[in-house]
């Protein structure tokens, strides 16, 4: 049997003092020896790690991990649970808030990056699927006519050039012409009491052209009478919604998803494509990967390579 990530986590937490954040348990790991242990062909194998303990702690009745505090998340051993003593978790975390430079906010648009990542590499959103994104900067509208609400703030698409053959590409665009998929997404900073249905609605204006649309935030109030109000509104009017974990961007999740629609909305594609020269170029750019049957990646936004450095840097501020 081969040497997993669990096996990994289990033998470095066996013997550490404390609850170990993820990038912790790695390096440590690292430090022993214990990751060459490890077939793996990810880029970021400790974000594999993260993301099955995330997982398995979350989901799991029988996993023999915990997971201890927050912002950072920590993990130890069930079975050294008792070891912990009650202000460890309240230090550590006391240390991290005190560090210098600490951002305590961040503009929206640094989100971007991490919902590029996340709708290209999270199979529970991509269903395995290669989905590119390109940011639409509003700035770049006409500023004339009724259109307050009606620019994106990134697009996305997916096509099946790496699944199907050539010969069944060309024959969809002859029959069904369906084999292409287009999402829109609205960012929010937070989501809460005060402002989720002018977000809501704003990404219901957004997206009306899509297959799919999404409202996405990081910080979305934890209230059941205030979720059951976001899952009926996702029920009434269909745009679905993401958070996004700045602890561990594999551990976002989607809270509800959107409803798939079988057309697009040409008109107001025709309108977005007037009035913004980033969203008629994303779709020049589409419209050239699917006759050459290549992805130019370079023409949409850049898939980030380390995440935890991104976000340390941009969300964080260290």
């Amino acid at each position: 049997m081969s040497y997993s990530f669990f096996d990994l986590a289990i033998d470095v937490l066996t013997t550490s003092a404390k609850p170990l954040t993820y990038q912790e348990i790695w390096e440590v790991g690292k430090t022993n020896g214990l990751t060459e242990k490890i077939q793996t062909a990810g880029l970021t194998p400790w974000q594999t790690l993260g993301a099955r303990l995330y997982v398995d702690v979350r989901d799991n009745e029988k996993s023999h991990f915990i997971k201890v505090g927050k912002r950072p998340a920590r993990f130890f051993l069930k079975s050294r649970e008792l070891e912990i003593k009650s202000d460890t978790i309240s230090i550590i975390e006391k240390e991290e808030l005190a560090k210098p430079g600490k951002k305590t906010s961040f503009h929206e648009r640094a989100l971007h990056p991490l919902l590029t990542y996340f709708v290209y590499a999270n199979p529970a959103f991509n269903r395995g699927k290669s989905i590119f994104t390109k940011t639409i900067f509003h700035e770049k509208s006409t500023k004339s006519g009724y259109n307050e609400w009606i620019h994106p703030d990134i697009v996305g698409f997916y096509l099946p050039l790496d699944d199907w053959r050539p010969s069944v590409i060309e024959f969809n665009r002859l029959s069904d012409n369906d084999s292409l998929k287009l999402f829109s997404f609205e960012l929010k900073k937070s989501l809460n009491k005060a402002n989720y249905r002018e977000a809501y609605f704003q990404a219901v204006s957004n997206s009306s052209w899509a297959h799919e649309g999404w409202l996405v935030a990081p910080n979305i109030l934890q209230d059941d009478d205030f979720l059951s109000e976001l899952e009926r509104l996702v029920s009434s009017f269909g745009i679905g919604i993401i958070q996004l974990n700045l602890e561990d961007i594999d551990s976002s999740k989607i809270l509800y998803p959107a409803k798939t629609k079988a057309s697009l909305d040409w008109e107001t594609i025709n309108k977005l494509c007037e009035q913004n020269p980033d969203f008629n170029k994303f779709l020049e750019d589409v419209k050239i990967d699917f006759e050459s049957k290549r992805i130019h990646k370079t023409e949409y936004d850049e898939v980030l390579k380390d995440v935890d450095t991104y976000i340390l840097n941009k969300i964080n501020g260290l």
